[in-house]
């Protein structure tokens, strides 16, 4: 029987629950897709804690990846028994198969099988708009990485050597910070022990850099604004310690900075812009560029355990739920 994790209210991963589902057949532009691996990710927490609203009962998960099994009238991009993935659709990923709207899909190649989609669609994604279209990056730059061996940091690592860039990375174990220079980070710093920003000036002359990404949010947005040299660009695209508050006059004290809080869902919003930056970043994986390791498999029916360890930081780069 086909089942999803739902919530009726919102709290700690114990909201979470198992409950049967009825999965009709598609509608005028959806397609019913069986799933064979889950998108984990930190966002998820957002939902069923409320930081993000969400009508209840919910849903839960926006990323998955498995084959088509029936398509709606007018669904012309996919057809049946197609392998797609998808990342930002509406809440529900958390199933054994949904109906949904098809233009969500994204048809993979044959070198890139489902664990692997769904362990990299929605980060692949975000590293590839954060490196590719939100800031021009030239060869022999230096970014600050927050999260290095993240989901989205292991891809951004790699990706960026490819770019020519150097990477300063943070991690908040050395376990992590290891993990991080394996896919290619130049520098680490441990950044619950170490002043970031005095580390960051010292492997910059005493300059900064052009561009910080930070998925930490309130405990490390001091450091980056002190990371950043004149002019420099912030880039909170997470919030993982908590929404940090940004008061306007440090961004002058700090040189006159720039900030963005941007969001996947606006750089893939148009069709056309979701497919460049995934013929990229599927090119570069396909291709053994871009590694894509899945650290950790739970479950579907360990959705509960799977929260616990995310929020608590024992998870390493990518994580899926298998139905």
């Amino acid at each position: 029987m086909a089942y999803a994790i739902r919530f009726h209210e919102t709290g700690g991963p114990d909201v979470l629950r198992r409950e049967p589902i009825t999965v009709g057949d598609p509608g005028p532009g959806e397609v019913r897709v069986r799933h064979e691996a889950v998108g984990l990710n930190f966002a998820d927490t957002y939902f069923r804690t409320g930081l993000y609203p969400a009508p209840l009962p919910a849903g839960l998960g926006v990323e998955g990846a498995g084959v088509v099994e029936a398509v709606g009238a007018g669904v012309t991009h996919v057809a049946e028994g197609d392998r797609v993935t998808y990342t930002g659709s509406p809440l529900g990923a958390y199933s054994t198969e949904r109906v949904m709207p098809a233009d969500s899909l994204i048809r993979l190649p044959h070198a890139i099988d489902c664990e692997t989609a769904a362990a990299m669609t929605m980060r692949g994604l975000t590293a590839a708009y954060l490196l590719r279209r939100i800031h021009p990056l030239t060869p022999g730059d230096t970014i600050l990485l927050h999260a290095a061996a993240g989901g989205v940091g292991l891809i951004v690592c790699q990706w960026a050597k490819l770019l020519g860039l150097t990477v300063i990375g943070t991690a908040s174990t050395e376990e992590k910070a290891a993990l991080a220079r394996a896919h290619g980070c130049d520098h680490t710093v441990l950044y619950r022990q170490e002043d970031v920003a005095a580390r960051v000036r010292e492997l910059t002359g005493g300059e900064g850099v052009p561009l910080v990404l930070d998925s930490i949010g309130k405990d490390t947005v001091a450091a980056s604004m002190a990371s950043l040299r004149r002019r420099g660009l912030l880039v909170c695209f997470g919030t993982s310690s908590g929404v940090p508050p940004l008061d306007a006059m440090q961004l002058v004290i700090h040189g006159s900075l720039f900030v963005t809080r941007p969001a996947l869902a606006d750089y893939i919003a148009e069709p056309s812009e979701r497919d460049a930056l995934a013929t990229e970043l599927f090119g570069h994986v396909a291709a053994g560029r871009i590694g894509i390791r899945v650290n950790q498999r739970f479950a579907l029916d360990d959705a509960v355990a799977a929260h616990r360890a995310l929020e608590a930081g024992r998870t390493t780069g990518s994580s899926v739920l298998i139905p």
